[in-house]
């Protein structure tokens, strides 16, 4: 009875459906394949997206980290430069008190002095003190070097200047001995 309806038209109508099922069972068998990949695609994404915010999680740090060290680096440096800033203020005005000292005994040995005895009474006359050995001048003509024609305010300014100068070189080789350079590589 079967075979009956076996004619053309059903054994074709067999061959389309087996076809069919064919092409579904394939479909299941691809859709399968694609949920897989879509799941592992889907896992590869989320690493992305979650080593991208570990970069940038590590550059902020990173940033943070460099921005604290260049915070104490710039302090390091503006302490050192005070300090010499300090010191050099300091032996400025040691040195220049120092020399307007000197320059005041000075004038005070080349004023002509009283003699010691004498008070304003009269009675024996003392003598004065003599001048000091190792005078200046003596020094600077042993090497044929006159003393140069100044007067004494002339030579204290000169002094002076020549101090300053002196401090100004060592203030500015000492700033630049500062090591300001990027302590992180």
């Amino acid at each position: 009875m079967i075979l009956r309806f076996l004619n053309l038209q059903g054994i074709l109508g067999l061959a389309a459906a087996a076809i069919l099922s064919s092409f579904l069972g394939m479909a299941r068998i691809d859709a399968g394949h694609w949920k897989r990949q879509s799941t592992r695609f889907e896992q590869l994404y989320r690493g992305e997206v979650a080593s991208h915010a570990e970069t940038i999680a590590a550059v902020r740090a990173a940033r943070e980290r460099a921005h604290a060290e260049d915070n104490a680096n710039a302090k390091r440096v503006r302490d050192a430069q005070t300090l010499i800033n300090q010191r050099t203020a300091d032996d400025l005005e040691t040195r220049l008190a120092d020399a307007r000292h000197r320059a005041r005994a000075q004038r005070l040995r080349q004023q002509p002095q009283a003699p010691a005895g004498d008070s304003g009474r009269a009675g024996p006359a003392m003598p004065g003190l003599p001048a000091a050995p190792g005078d200046p001048d003596h020094s600077t003509a042993q090497d044929r070097f006159p003393r140069p024609a100044l007067g004494d305010d002339d030579a204290l300014l000169a002094t002076e200047q020549a101090i300053q100068l002196d401090e100004l070189i060592q203030w500015v080789r000492a700033q630049a001995a500062i090591d300001v350079g990027d302590h992180r590589r």
